[in-house]
């Protein structure tokens, strides 16, 4: 009998425990279903009483809130500042940018668009432009001198040196070009204007130098001739004298013979 009344309690405590159960696991599903809300934001297709939307409609991106220890998503058609959108085959989310100063990026570490009063290089936020860069065009984007606009180089100037084409072995020759646009207008950031190069200059005399020499071959020509006049002069004379003298000679009269 002892064991009869054993098995009877036996059964029913089996039983309370199984109902106990039930009620457990239906007040579980009744919770969860409480938190998954039917009537959710407008673009979120699944939501939570607690953390707001979980997966947005596709071509939106969700973006995830903190508020205190809960994260609370909304979905939104673009990401907002300091943020850049990131498209899955699952879901698009709004990533926060990591770069400092940034209030607008294109990835996770290269900014598009800094905090006011800031300027942008490369991707990154500074205070002011480094060195050899300058803002382009009353913006806040550096720039290198290397943007400036130039044009192209002319053809090389003459070979020359003190300003003369002549009379020396070397000299220099030039080019030059133009600036079509330089950032913010500063020419000063530009690349130089003129080029200059040494050059051998063609062995031509000089127009100076050619009647400074006719010149002097003129004078010594004029010199020369006239030389050459007073020695013929000078001849001229010795042989006149040299005819008196034998003209005089045949005319004396030879002594008689003793």
């Amino acid at each position: 009998m002892q064991l009869g009344l054993f098995v009877a309690v036996f059964f029913l405590s089996s039983m309370d425990l199984t109902g106990s159960s039930k009620v457990v696991k239906g007040k579980r599903q009744r919770r969860i279903s409480t938190e998954l809300s039917q009537g959710c934001a407008r673009g979120c297709d699944l939501c939570s009483e607690f953390n707001g939307c979980l997966r947005c409609s596709p071509k939106l991106f969700i973006l995830l809130e903190r508020n205190d220890i809960r994260q609370i998503g909304i979905c939104l058609p673009s990401c907002p500042l300091g943020y850049f959108g990131l498209r899955n085959t699952d879901m698009n989310k709004c990533i926060k940018c990591k770069i400092e100063n940034c209030e607008s990026c294109f990835s996770r570490n290269f900014c598009t668009k800094c905090k006011e009063g800031l300027y942008l290089h490369k991707g990154r936020c500074y205070v002011t432009c480094p060195e050899g860069y300058s803002a382009a065009n009353g913006t806040m984007e550096c720039s290198s001198p290397a943007q400036c606009e130039m044009s192209e180089w002319g053809p090389w100037g003459p070979c020359s040196k003190k300003r003369k084409l002549c009379g020396f072995k070397k000299g220099n020759e030039e080019r030059t070009r133009r600036i079509l646009q330089a950032p913010s207008g500063d020419v000063s950031q530009c690349p130089p204007t003129m080029e200059v190069r040494r050059c051998t200059m063609q062995k031509n005399q000089c127009p100076e130098g050619r009647r400074k020499k006719k010149e002097e071959q003129g004078k010594q020509d004029n010199g020369n001739r006239n030389r050459k006049d007073t020695k013929d002069a000078k001849s001229g004379t010795k042989k006149k004298k040299g005819r008196q003298r034998g003209a005089t000679a045949a005319a004396t009269p030879a002594s008689p013979a003793q």
